[in-house]
Parts: structure tokens; sequence; C-alpha cells
């Protein structure tokens, strides 16, 4: 299937394949796991919640009946939970592809801490950082793939995340896209830390456009705005899309045979449209930025990527 063939609607066939979402209960999550449900893979959810991991699995197998669907509690805020979900992934044996797409989307309005870091910069980033190095080996061993998921906003904001923990000028809007911006330099620092060493997984970024739930249909327990927000939400249509066709680009990165480490996929339209190749904001393709958050990361996380035995594990 080359490049411009690509059909988000008709996925190859992914029957074998194992992917761990996380943030799967609802948004962008859940329906990357129904679309790759859909597609054969065998998938498993992680979310805060027990019961809303309960009624999205029960939501994807309605629409896939005989999907291989398990869950699995992963708070990625928590360093505790990462580990102990870690673990339980790799007893669960094979892993194709790890999408860390968690996340706080609606900051609070003052900073507030997740054990001893800013939330959303421990949640967005911190979490999902251990969690890849954690389950880097079965990665390797699948010769798997990671996809990080930013934002487009990254583009339009100019600041360079210099203070990840944002101890100083906190505001609800720096505090995401700072984080969006950190995961997406991470995405492709990790791709130069695994091509250096040998690693065979391939790390990549997408960001979903500007999707909202006001324009994506109602499931029960995982979808329900109300009707005031589908109103407003459709007067933005020229300018959205839904949070299925979000999911969209975050899927082509998970799945595409032809995509490559260090490459980002987002909608064609930036806001919206078929998923393909983007370009990420200039500032988050620098190499020193990278390697200064992942020295970061590493001393917030006590998580070092086991590089060597990853390399090992897929020999």
């Amino acid at each position: 299937m080359a490049r411009t063939e690509w059909d988000p609607e008709n996925l190859p066939d992914l029957t074998g394949r194992s992917y761990l979402v996380t943030g799967a209960t609802r948004g962008l999550g859940f329906f990357a796991c129904a679309q790759l449900a859909g597609a054969g893979a065998h998938v498993v959810l992680t979310g805060r919640n027990p019961n809303a991991l309960a009624t999205a699995k029960a939501a994807v197998k309605r629409a896939n009946p005989d999907a291989a669907i398990e869950t699995l509690l992963l708070d990625t805020s928590n360093m505790g939970s990462v580990r102990a979900a870690a673990a339980t992934a790799r007893a669960r044996g094979r892993l194709d592809g790890l999408l860390l797409n968690a996340g706080v989307v609606h900051p609070p309005k003052t900073r507030e801490s997740a054990g001893g870091h800013e939330l959303v910069f421990a949640t967005n980033v911190l979490g999902h950082f251990a969690l890849a190095g954690e389950l880097l080996k079965p990665l390797a061993s699948a010769r798997g793939r990671m996809v990080w998921v930013g934002s487009m906003s990254t583009s339009i904001w100019r600041h360079v995340p210099t203070d990840p923990e944002l101890t100083e000028g906190y505001t609800p809007w720096r505090a995401y896209v700072q984080s969006k911006a950190a995961t997406t330099a991470l995405a492709l620092e990790a791709d130069r830390r695994l091509r250096a060493h040998d690693v065979p997984v391939e790390s990549l970024v997408a960001h979903p456009g500007y999707s909202t739930s006001g324009r994506t249909r109602g499931i029960r327990g995982v979808n329900e705005p109300t009707r005031l927000e589908r109103f407003v939400d459709n007067l933005q249509a020229p300018i959205t899309q839904s949070k299925e066709q979000g999911a969209w680009a975050l899927v082509r990165a998970l799945v595409d045979p032809h995509a490559e480490g260090g490459d980002m996929y987002g909608p064609a339209l930036v806001a919206r449209g078929a998923p393909r190749r983007a370009t990420p904001a200039r500032r988050t393709r620098s190499s020193d930025l990278g390697g200064e958050l992942w020295r970061a990361c590493e001393t917030a996380t006590h998580v070092r990527w086991p590089f060597d035995r990853a390399r090992r594990a897929a020999s």
C-alpha cells in the first residue's frame, strides 16, 4: 500500500498483532482502539477507572464482536501505576505497538502536583516516558513501534519548554502546549537514541488536528456531549472534525508499514482531513532540547531505557 493510497477506513489486516493504548476509555484513545480492533488486532485498553474501562471494552465489542480486547489499569501521572501496568503488559506477551495517548486536555486553573511533579507534565510526558522505557524490550522483540501524541498547537506557540515543571509562570494553556512540545521533542529524541543503539523499534509522533466531542457520534459512557456542546462544535465545522477522524493520524502512524521512525502524521488540512505526513514545529526538532528533556525525564522518573538489553532481546 503506497503512502498516497492510505485509506483510514480500510486498514491493512492486523490479525496477530498486539497494541497497547493509553487513555483508551474515551476520545481519541477509544476510537483508535476501535479502529485497531476492527482491523483484527489484539488491543489492550488502559485507563484509570475500572468501570470506564469495562464500558469502553463493551462498546468496542458491540461494534466488533470477535475482537480480542483486554483492559489494564494505568494512571500515567502515578509512577507506581506505570510500573505495575508495564509489568503486567510484559507478562501478557507480544507487543507490536504502543500508542502514548493519555493526557490532561483541560488543565486545572492553578498548578497542581502529582507525585511531586506538575500534574499536566506528569500525566502527558513523564508517565509515557517511563512506560515506553519499561516496555522497550517487548517492543524490540516484536520489532515494534511507539507513537507519541502531539498537538497542532505546538506550531503556533513560540515558547521553548525550558521549565517543564512550570515552577514559575503557570497557566493552563502553557501547561498543555508545553507538555505537547515536550512530547514531540521526546518522540524525536527517542528515534535518535533507538537508531544510535541499533534497537529495532520506531518512534513516531502524531497529532489529531482539531477534533471535538460535539462532532463525534454518541456512545453511551464514552462520548456523550450535551446539546450545547454539539451546537457550539458544529458552528466550527469548517475547521474541526470528529474524534474518530482525529484518531486516523494516530492509527496511521502506528500501523502504516511505510511509516518510519522520526515521522510525524497529522490531518491533511492541519486541523482536519485525511492523515498524511506532517512536519514537527522547528523548536521541537532540536537535539539539544530533546537531550535536555530526556535527562529531565530520567531524573524525574528514575527510569533509564534499557537500550542494550532491548537490542539483545531483538536478536
